[in-house]
């Protein structure tokens, strides 16, 4: 929460890779309403499932601008990060995690975050 005017919640966006099981996984957050976002604290460990709207809080590098892009927020049950489900848009982002990407796509976003020891 932001000055009791603006709130979110940390999000998992998935993004599948070709051949590969596992997803690309980005930590994002999303906004929600006021209600919304009281809603998840309150039963933040033992969430129900629920859908809620929201706008992706964030500019992913890689990416033409993310920020704003429409959402569906996907609440997991327990103590699981709710997932993102992206809107239709044309915009990269979208085709990525709707159509999957490759393993050297994957490779390219992650090496920002990968810190070489030699």
């Amino acid at each position: 929460m932001i000055e009791r005017r603006d709130y979110f919640i940390r999000c998992i966006l998935e993004v599948p890779i070709h051949d590969v099981e596992e997803p690309f996984l980005w930590g994002v957050w999303v906004t929600q309403s006021e209600q919304n976002f009281k809603d998840y604290a309150d039963c933040f460990h033992d969430t129900p499932e629920r859908r809620t709207f929201g706008y992706f809080a964030n500019r992913l590098p890689g990416y033409p601008d993310t920020l704003n892009l429409h959402t569906q927020v996907h609440w997991q049950t327990g103590r699981s990060r709710p997932k993102v489900e992206l809107e239709p848009i044309n915009h990269s982002l979208f085709r990525d995690w709707s159509e999957g990407i490759s393993w050297e796509r994957a490779a390219e976003l992650a090496g920002p975050y990968f810190h070489r020891s030699d």
